[in-house]
């Protein structure tokens, strides 16, 4: 699980499909045969020796993991050849696919990317959707093909290269679907003068390319775009899980110095505080930062809130003797109201 562990797996994969690319050259391969014999030896070894790890490790969840069978398929897919070279011999003429299929190793990265292995999460979500629209599609080719077959593939007249029975229908449909040549295929029917060739090629490219294949790429779009999102939720979510545990470890080791600190200062009552913080300041390590950008947990505020604590009990003082003479003010003036009422009740009588 470690990262640099992975560095090196995804260096030999990525080496040994480069291998694979120049092996493809019949000058290359002759001119470096042995160095391409001792590189296979050892791209085999590399993932037969990761394999026996991995299943050390944990040999029951193993085999619980997709990814992880993926791994074991492709391992008995690189023994294949060699399996066949000793049984069958070298001249086997089915050795050339065993071959062939060894392109699948570059496979091998996926277990190693979680880039990929969210869009291929992305495309196992969007099976039952992509399986609906490709029947809706067979279907639609199914009845065009029908159709075809009876207006254009009659042996009198008709094209019985490309509409002669269903089996070569479905194939021309295909090529009109994809939009590919689709021109040669209509001026095959327009040199026979076939009656709705143009309506029929014009409707079945405008259903199965513009509707069903934008319908298709449309699903994958959307459900890609939700797994990317999510993946990076996710991400973010695993780094701010992994910054808050970084910072509870800083975190705790600050509040154990200060613990220390405010135990010392009682310790040697002759040293002053500021130089015991100054002594505090001294342990930090350069990570510490991260965790003393918030302000509950910086030297200033620690210090400016143990100068507060000193200082706060003659700031209650002061407040209650500033709430005592806003009392006795305001008792003064209750006892002057009575007073002020009478006076002018009594001006009030002498008038009349």
């Amino acid at each position: 699980m470690s990262r640099l562990f992975k560095i090196i797996m995804i260096s030999t994969v990525s080496m040994n499909a480069f291998f694979m690319v120049l092996w493809t050259d019949y000058k290359t391969r002759y001119s470096l045969f042995r160095l391409f014999e001792v590189s296979e030896l050892i791209f085999v070894s590399i993932y037969s020796s990761e394999f026996c790890m991995k299943l050390y490790v944990d040999p029951i969840n193993y085999w619980k993991d997709g990814y992880n069978l993926l791994d074991v398929v492709i391992i008995i897919i690189i023994f294949i050849p060699y399996s066949l070279r000793k049984i069958k011999g070298k001249h086997y003429p089915y050795l050339n696919i065993a071959d062939g299929v060894q392109s699948l190793r570059i496979l091998k990265l996926i277990t190693y990317s979680r880039g990929l292995r969210t869009l291929i999460t992305a495309v196992g979500q969007t099976a039952y959707t992509v399986a609906s629209v490709l029947i809706l599609f067979f279907v639609l080719m199914y009845i065009f093909a029908i159709l075809g077959f009876c207006l254009f593939g009659l042996p009198e007249g008709g094209d019985m290269n490309n509409w002669g029975n269903l089996a070569l229908a479905f194939f021309t449909l295909f090529s009109l679907a994809t939009v590919d040549g689709w021109t040669d295929l209509q001026e095959q029917l327009d040199a026979r003068n076939l009656i709705l060739s143009r309506s029929f090629t014009i409707i079945f490219i405008l259903l199965a390319s513009f509707v069903f294949l934008s319908m298709f790429v449309g699903v994958m779009i959307i459900h890609t775009e939700d797994s990317i999102k999510k993946f990076e939720r996710e991400l973010m979510l695993e780094r701010h899980m992994n910054l808050m545990e970084e910072k509870q470890v800083i975190l705790k080791r600050q509040q154990e110095e200060v613990g220390k600190l405010l135990q010392t200062q009682k310790d040697l009552d002759h040293k002053s505080f500021t130089e015991l913080v100054e002594k505090f300041k001294k342990t930090l390590r350069h990570t510490d930062p991260m965790v003393l950008d918030d302000f509950g947990t910086s030297l200033p505020f620690i210090d400016i809130y143990l100068s507060t604590l000193d200082n706060q009990d003659a700031t209650i003082y002061k407040l209650q003797e500033l709430y005592y003479e806003i009392v006795h003010v305001l008792s003064l003036m209750l006892e002057d109201l009575p007073q002020k009422k009478q006076s002018r009740s009594s001006e009030k009588v002498d008038e009349k």
